[in-house]
């Protein structure tokens, strides 16, 4: 199984693998956590665009040099990186079957396409991207369109607990 893995506003890759790569070695997945191209992803300033070309470029690396099995890709991040994920994720359903959201605040785009399972954690003194505004909203769009949502509520602020981070690579295992 495939992770690609997003990061934050302002993060990089070093850093959500630092924070989650121990996690998804655990969990038995391949990483690629790509960079974005400015200080987060595009389409969180209005439409997708250089991110995705570079995300595109990286996997067609990865899949000739990875034995990759195509039924168990998620694509996933935390915070800036959640949304960009759910986003993605949304629109590429028939590629990223499963999508890993940490502390997400919103997605972008209308049209969809396959249907992705997601799970979704947020911390209950999130005061960054504060759960009633973001996650209690997400997940029950999601579900309303018919997408499976494992949804974890943790007693915490804008950060993934380690037994949340373990939940989540073993979930994106897709067993």
């Amino acid at each position: 199984p495939l992770l690609i893995l997003l990061h934050g506003a302002g993060g990089s890759s070093a850093g959500i693998l630092k924070r989650l790569g121990a996690f998804a070695d655990e969990a038995g997945l391949a990483v690629l956590a790509p960079d974005s191209r400015g200080s987060t992803w595009d389409a969180i300033r209005g439409d997708f665009g250089a991110d995705v070309a570079f995300i595109n470029r990286a996997l067609e690396a990865v899949f000739k040099t990875v034995d990759v099995d195509p039924e168990r890709i998620t694509v996933g991040g935390f915070s800036d990186g959640a949304s960009y994920a759910i986003s993605l994720g949304l629109q590429n359903g028939d590629l990223f079957r499963r999508v890993l959201a940490f502390s997400p605040g919103f997605y972008v785009g209308e049209s969809t396409q396959g249907k992705p399972r997601f799970f979704v954690s947020h911390g209950t003194h999130d005061e960054v991207l504060p759960i009633d505004r973001c996650s209690r909203v997400i997940v029950p769009r999601l579900q309303k369109g018919g997408y499976e949502v494992t949804f974890r509520e943790f007693d915490g602020a804008h950060e993934i607990p380690p037994d949340v981070a373990r939940a989540g690579m073993r979930w994106s295992t897709g067993r």
